[in-house]
Protein backbone atom coordinates (compact mmCIF):
# COMPACT_ATOMS: atom_id res chain seq x y z
CA UNK A 1 0.00 0.00 0.00
CA UNK A 2 1.31 3.43 -0.90
CA UNK A 3 -0.22 5.53 1.88
CA UNK A 4 2.14 4.15 4.49
CA UNK A 5 -0.57 3.39 7.04
CA UNK A 6 -0.91 0.08 8.78
CA UNK A 7 -3.76 -1.91 7.29
CA UNK A 8 -4.92 -5.00 9.09
CA UNK A 9 -3.22 -4.20 12.41
CA UNK A 10 -5.90 -4.94 15.03
CA UNK A 11 -6.76 -1.99 17.23
CA UNK A 12 -4.69 0.49 15.21
CA UNK A 13 -6.61 3.60 14.25
CA UNK A 14 -5.98 5.58 11.09
CA UNK A 15 -6.54 9.31 10.87
CA UNK A 16 -9.79 9.94 8.97
CA UNK A 17 -7.97 11.63 6.08
CA UNK A 18 -5.71 8.61 5.69
CA UNK A 19 -8.68 6.25 5.72
CA UNK A 20 -10.49 8.37 3.13
CA UNK A 21 -7.36 8.30 0.97
CA UNK A 22 -7.18 4.50 1.24
CA UNK A 23 -10.86 4.14 0.36
CA UNK A 24 -10.48 6.49 -2.60
CA UNK A 25 -7.43 4.57 -3.79
CA UNK A 26 -9.37 1.28 -3.73
CA UNK A 27 -12.37 2.80 -5.51
CA UNK A 28 -10.18 4.33 -8.22
CA UNK A 29 -8.44 0.99 -8.77
CA UNK A 30 -11.75 -0.80 -9.23
CA UNK A 31 -13.26 -1.11 -12.72
CA UNK A 32 -16.75 -0.91 -11.18
CA UNK A 33 -18.48 0.80 -8.26
CA UNK A 34 -18.02 -0.97 -4.93
CA UNK A 35 -20.44 -1.66 -2.10
CA UNK A 36 -19.27 -1.04 1.48
CA UNK A 37 -18.71 -4.79 1.88
CA UNK A 38 -16.40 -4.92 -1.13
CA UNK A 39 -14.57 -1.77 0.07
CA UNK A 40 -14.14 -3.47 3.45
CA UNK A 41 -12.66 -6.54 1.74
CA UNK A 42 -10.34 -4.35 -0.37
CA UNK A 43 -9.09 -2.69 2.82
CA UNK A 44 -8.24 -6.04 4.37
CA UNK A 45 -11.34 -6.53 6.51
CA UNK A 46 -9.85 -5.03 9.67
CA UNK A 47 -12.44 -2.26 10.08
CA UNK A 48 -16.03 -2.38 11.24
CA UNK A 49 -18.56 -2.44 8.41
CA UNK A 50 -20.27 0.60 9.97
CA UNK A 51 -16.99 2.54 9.84
CA UNK A 52 -16.69 1.89 6.10
CA UNK A 53 -20.33 2.93 5.54
CA UNK A 54 -19.75 6.14 7.52
CA UNK A 55 -16.58 7.02 5.60
CA UNK A 56 -18.25 6.33 2.24
CA UNK A 57 -21.30 8.41 3.22
CA UNK A 58 -19.12 11.32 4.32
CA UNK A 59 -17.09 11.16 1.11
CA UNK A 60 -20.34 11.14 -0.87
CA UNK A 61 -21.58 14.18 1.09
CA UNK A 62 -18.30 15.96 0.26
CA UNK A 63 -18.93 15.37 -3.44
CA UNK A 64 -16.01 12.96 -3.85
CA UNK A 65 -18.12 9.91 -4.69
CA UNK A 66 -21.26 9.01 -6.59
CA UNK A 67 -23.50 6.23 -5.44
CA UNK A 68 -26.23 4.06 -6.89
CA UNK A 69 -28.48 1.55 -5.22
CA UNK A 70 -27.25 -2.00 -5.64
CA UNK A 71 -29.48 -4.47 -3.84
CA UNK A 72 -29.88 -3.30 -0.25
CA UNK A 73 -26.67 -1.25 -0.26
CA UNK A 74 -25.19 1.57 -2.30
CA UNK A 75 -22.29 1.03 -4.69
CA UNK A 76 -19.80 3.89 -4.68
CA UNK A 77 -17.47 5.26 -7.36
CA UNK A 78 -15.18 8.31 -7.46
CA UNK A 79 -16.57 11.34 -9.32
CA UNK A 80 -13.19 11.84 -11.00
CA UNK A 81 -9.69 10.43 -11.26
CA UNK A 82 -6.94 11.70 -8.97
CA UNK A 83 -6.17 14.69 -11.20
CA UNK A 84 -9.82 15.57 -11.52
CA UNK A 85 -10.26 15.53 -7.75
CA UNK A 86 -7.25 17.80 -7.33
CA UNK A 87 -8.73 20.19 -9.89
CA UNK A 88 -12.07 20.14 -8.00
CA UNK A 89 -10.27 21.05 -4.75
CA UNK A 90 -8.46 23.91 -6.52
CA UNK A 91 -11.74 25.18 -7.96
CA UNK A 92 -13.44 24.96 -4.55
CA UNK A 93 -10.63 27.03 -3.01
CA UNK A 94 -10.90 29.60 -5.79
CA UNK A 95 -14.65 29.86 -5.32
CA UNK A 96 -14.27 30.33 -1.56
CA UNK A 97 -12.58 33.74 -1.98
CA UNK A 98 -14.66 36.65 -3.28
CA UNK A 99 -11.66 38.27 -5.02
CA UNK A 100 -11.02 35.74 -7.77
CA UNK A 101 -8.69 38.11 -9.63
CA UNK A 102 -6.41 38.43 -6.62
CA UNK A 103 -6.35 34.68 -6.01
CA UNK A 104 -5.60 33.86 -9.64
CA UNK A 105 -3.00 36.61 -9.83
CA UNK A 106 -1.16 35.30 -6.78
CA UNK A 107 -1.43 31.75 -8.08
CA UNK A 108 0.12 32.69 -11.44
CA UNK A 109 2.86 34.77 -9.76
CA UNK A 110 4.02 31.68 -7.87
CA UNK A 111 4.15 29.38 -10.90
CA UNK A 112 7.48 28.21 -12.25
CA UNK A 113 8.31 29.32 -15.78
CA UNK A 114 7.57 25.80 -17.02
CA UNK A 115 4.17 25.69 -15.31
CA UNK A 116 3.33 29.18 -16.56
CA UNK A 117 4.10 28.11 -20.14
CA UNK A 118 2.00 24.97 -19.70
CA UNK A 119 -0.90 27.04 -18.38
CA UNK A 120 -0.60 29.42 -21.34
CA UNK A 121 -0.72 26.46 -23.73
CA UNK A 122 -3.73 24.98 -21.95
CA UNK A 123 -5.55 28.29 -22.08
CA UNK A 124 -4.71 28.71 -25.75
CA UNK A 125 -2.96 32.04 -25.14
CA UNK A 126 -0.69 31.43 -28.13
CA UNK A 127 -3.70 31.81 -30.46
CA UNK A 128 -5.81 34.98 -30.16
CA UNK A 129 -9.43 34.19 -29.31
CA UNK A 130 -8.69 30.55 -28.59
CA UNK A 131 -9.26 30.46 -24.84
CA UNK A 132 -11.58 27.88 -23.22
CA UNK A 133 -14.71 29.98 -23.83
CA UNK A 134 -13.94 30.36 -27.54
CA UNK A 135 -13.19 26.66 -27.92
CA UNK A 136 -16.42 25.72 -26.11
CA UNK A 137 -18.44 28.13 -28.25
CA UNK A 138 -16.89 26.75 -31.43
CA UNK A 139 -17.67 23.20 -30.26
CA UNK A 140 -21.30 24.22 -29.81
CA UNK A 141 -21.40 23.79 -26.04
Amino acid sequence: MSSGTAVGVPGERRPLGALEAEVLERLQASPEPLTPGKVLQALGGSLAYSTVVTVLSRMHDKGLLTRAKQGRAYAYAPVADTHGLTARRMRRELESDPDRAAVLSRFVEDLSATDEQLLRQLLGADLPGEGPAARAERAGR
